[in-house]
């Protein structure tokens, strides 16, 4: 457990975020970057799952927790220890608390971009600066958003998330909906929200993801080896090897609409070409299912429902700068510190030179 040097009470937790989200407010309606109400619901949402927060260490030794529930806060007390010791990420009181939310997803993330483009549309915030979505605590408010952008012209999609950062803002606590899984999915997930906490660009969500998801899939590979779960680490290869198999897929198709969109077609005819290379990626995955995957269903939901332009650039925020991440990892000898220190020389690089950087990695500085 963190000491009692990290803690803040909860009263001070809530009042140094309202702090945080209230001058993001006032600064919103400076500079019009985004709406009061926006920040109104976030404001509201955060600080009730703050108030919510209930100490993971007084849970595990109380008898009036479940079996099945004591299991799961001791397994994220030793991820969480592991994700300081040995991956060298924040030691603070984030994880070391725990909040049921009663629901599926912590927030939903709105993504939008236009009928014929990939580039999505960005929102800026104050304090983190501008990314390609915009969350919402609330399903209804989230739906109502995505309703009004579609109106607008382009592209939605909506997705439940898992889990989120405040960058170390506040004392982000392990939420019930990380643990509707096994220990390898709770482990990632806590090794991603802390790389989030080690190091972020603003305005650069592609940078930021990638980064996070090469803790996630480094330190995920570590902690399976150090507990010496060799099924658990076949099974984590299995699903990286498909991750990969449809990222690939997505980013072949996208690479297609890229070049249907710049070409000389009317808007009827670029429509007609955009529904057959979706339609196309739909099979490729069909084929990759039944053959190299020997039937995996594990992705059948995200083919199954709508695909549209916003729906793939979500997708390549997450994942297409991850092998660089991992091939820089590599080479600094997999020595985190090593790692975050060459990353935080190419993070602090102008944007454009900070893609370049990334892509010709050849050493470890």
């Amino acid at each position: 457990m963190c000491s009692m040097g990290r803690q803040r009470s909860d009263g001070e937790e809530v009042k140094r975020v309202f702090r945080l989200l209230a001058a993001a407010v006032v600064a919103s309606a400076v500079s019009g970057c985004t709406s009061i109400s926006y920040f109104a619901q976030s404001l509201e949402g955060h600080v009730r799952i703050m108030a919510a927060r209930k100490d993971v260490g007084k849970l595990i030794k109380a008898p009036s927790t479940p079996q099945a529930l004591r299991a799961r806060l001791t397994s994220a007390s030793a991820i969480r220890r592991f994700a300081t010791d040995e991956l060298a990420l924040p030691d603070n009181s984030s994880y070391h608390s725990y909040v049921d939310i009663h629901r599926d997803a912590v927030t939903w993330a709105v993504f939008a971009a236009p009928q014929f483009s990939l580039t999505p549309k960005t929102w800026c915030f104050p304090v983190f600066g501008c990314v390609p979505y915009r969350g919402y605590f609330d399903r209804k408010s989230a739906t109502e958003s995505a309703v009004e952008l579609h109106r607008l012209g382009l592209d939605v999609y909506v997705t439940g998330v898992t889990a989120y950062s405040t960058l170390g803002w506040s004392s982000d606590p392990l939420l019930s909906t990380m643990l509707r899984r096994d220990d390898t999915y709770l482990a990632s997930l806590i090794f991603h929200e802390l790389a989030h906490q080690r190091l972020y660009v603003n305005g650069d969500s592609a940078f930021n993801e990638a980064f996070a998801v090469a803790v996630e899939v480094s330190g995920t590979r570590k902690w399976l080896r150090a507990a010496g779960d060799r099924a658990g680490l076949r099974r984590y290869e299995a699903d990286r090897r498909r991750s990969a198999d449809f990222l690939g897929l997505v980013s072949k198709t996208r690479d297609e609409l890229k070049r249907v969109y710049q070409s000389s077609r009317t808007p009827a005819e670029m429509a007609a070409a955009k529904a057959a290379t979706l339609d196309t990626l739909r099979m490729r995955y069909r084929q990759t299912r039944d053959g190299r995957w020997a039937g995996y269903r594990g992705y059948d939901a995200w083919f199954d429902a709508p695909i549209n332009n916003a729906k793939l650039a979500a997708t390549a925020v997450y994942g297409e700068q991850v092998p660089a991440f991992l091939r820089l990892f590599d080479l600094c000898s997999a020595n985190y510190p090593r790692f975050y220190a060459s990353v935080r020389r190419i993070a602090d690089l102008p944007g454009p030179a900070r893609a370049e950087a990334l892509k010709a990695v050849a050493t470890c500085d």
